[in-house]
């Protein structure tokens, strides 16, 4: 199997950032690549690259190229492993996308590991809690906490994310403890933009509580560290809270009431994801069975029992 060799050539330029890097990758001279690059445009009529003095940018046109022939080259090469019994090696860049939050607290600690049994991955990793287009930015795969998974590309499940009610043992000292969900509106609650209101479930029952947030800010890890410091109640993932539940900083507040169970955290990458993807998704599949964030939580289930 084979494809046109200049289309190898463009995917090789974005991938490795540049045309310099591109030439020494395939063992040709940087004068070849510009050449051999200037030729595809000119078949295609139409520019795929910008040329800055610092670095290169696909063009939109370029970007949707660029994802579509990463797809076709990965099934190629997976094809052609399939055919001759060939196991691919995980190798190469590997650009990863992921929140801040949750990558800090459980993705970097699983790096070393992935890189150790993997020295040919060159990772990078963007962080960012805004969604971004995969194949403008040149993502091979976003780590994405949703319910909805962009349409076009594989979504793996990787684990829940269950959401509960909490607040410091200090502010319900001080304002008392809801008995039910209606009551939450008298008290102080914290999100961030976008986060309100909320939708509370409990076996046959829902619940929604809606609001204005007592601090108005748009940083998910400013209400986490209000709600430590005993400013309001907020509706937090385990996997951001678990630690301080399990230490007693936070506790739940109706525990029988949890967030929406739709949220789930997904791995979402091409259709023919390259040997380096399917290794990391794989890694973090491993680490997160089962979630340590849920191992907390039934640690201390039974130690607090909250106010009902």
């Amino acid at each position: 199997m084979s494809t046109d060799p200049d289309h190898a050539l463009f995917v090789a330029i974005l991938d490795t950032g540049s045309i310099a890097a591109a030439a020494r990758v395939l063992g040709i001279s940087p004068a070849m690549v510009s050449k051999r690059l200037a030729r595809l445009e000119n078949r295609l009529g139409a520019r795929l690259i910008e040329r800055t003095t610092r670095r290169l940018h696909p063009t939109p046109v370029g970007a949707q190229l660029h994802a579509d022939l990463t797809t076709i080259l990965s099934a190629l090469a997976a094809a052609e492993a399939r055919v001759t019994g060939a196991v691919a090696t995980p190798a190469g860049p590997l650009r990863i996308a992921a929140p801040t939050s949750f990558a800090r607290l459980h993705i970097a600690p699983h790096l070393g590991e992935f890189l150790r049994d993997h020295p040919a991955v060159e990772l990078e990793l963007s962080l960012s809690d805004h969604s971004i287009d995969l194949a403008a930015e040149r993502i091979d795969c976003a780590i994405r906490i949703t319910a909805h998974p962009p349409a076009g590309h594989v979504a793996r499940r990787l684990a829940g994310n269950r959401r509960v009610v909490c607040a410091s043992p200090a502010y319900l000292a001080d304002h008392g403890a809801p008995a039910t969900p209606a009551a939450l509106a008298g008290h102080r609650l914290l999100a961030a933009e976008g986060q309100l209101p909320w939708t509370l479930l409990r076996p046959t029952r829902r619940a929604q509580v809606a609001g204005v947030s007592h601090v108005r800010t748009n940083s998910s890890d400013i209400v986490r560290e209000l709600t430590l410091a005993g400013v309001g109640i907020a509706l937090r993932s385990l996997w951001d809270v678990g630690d301080a539940l399990a230490d007693g900083r936070l506790v739940r507040v109706l525990p029988e009431w949890e967030g929406s169970s739709d949220l789930a955290i997904h791995a979402i990458h091409g259709d023919a994801p390259r040997p380096a993807v399917t290794a990391f998704v794989d890694h973090l599949i491993a680490q997160w069975s089962p979630p340590p964030w849920e191992t907390l939580d039934s640690r201390t289930a039974s130690d607090q029992t909250g106010i009902n």
